[in-house]
């Protein structure tokens, strides 16, 4: 079964997101003095790789609890 198929698609539903998350990588990667470049990184190690989609989550997170928390004062 592709993924067309059962109702989900390859494309982002908002393609401004995939724009940001692309800067987020790399403002994290040059956070943690690891050197993501565009295209081929398959010099870097899974721990390296692994160290900047973690934080991306992290980073991810604490935005949506941040938000959430100030909806919640506006209810």
């Amino acid at each position: 079964m592709n993924q067309q198929s059962n109702g989900q698609s390859s494309r982002p539903e908002y393609p401004q997101a995939r724009e940001a998350l692309n800067n987020m990588k790399y403002e994290i990667a040059r956070e943690l003095g690891i050197n993501l470049k565009q295209g081929y990184n398959g010099d870097l190690t899974s721990r390296e790789n692994g160290y900047v989609g973690g934080y991306m989550v992290k980073r991810l997170i604490q935005q949506a609890e941040k938000q959430m928390a100030g909806q919640q004062g506006n209810g």
